[in-house]
């Protein structure tokens, strides 16, 4: 099977892939029942593991020169962002 080319909409489909995955942890960890606190974090240690991947992918893709409307970030990158934008105003 062949890579996808590098493109904006693939960009768009990690950036979905990755906010998917931000919500299912977030659900994991709050509402999700488990026997063990050992399955939980088995469970959360295989999605932080598929996330990082695919944010590993999005940094590939835009140290590229690959880039898309910022409306289409995850919200976890859209909170870092601002994290640094508050960060660059008030230092």
């Amino acid at each position: 099977m062949q890579a996808p080319s590098p493109n904006p909409y693939y960009l768009i489909d990690v950036h979905k892939e990755i906010d998917l995955l931000d919500r299912k942890i977030a659900y994991c960890q709050a509402f999700e029942k488990f026997d063990t606190e050992v399955l939980r974090a088995s469970a959360l240690k295989k999605l932080g593991t598929k996330r990082s991947t695919l944010v590993k992918v999005a940094e590939d893709l835009t140290s590229k020169g690959i880039t898309c409307d910022p409306k289409y970030l995850p919200r976890s990158f859209k909170a870092a962002a601002l994290a640094v934008e508050v960060a660059a105003v008030s230092g």
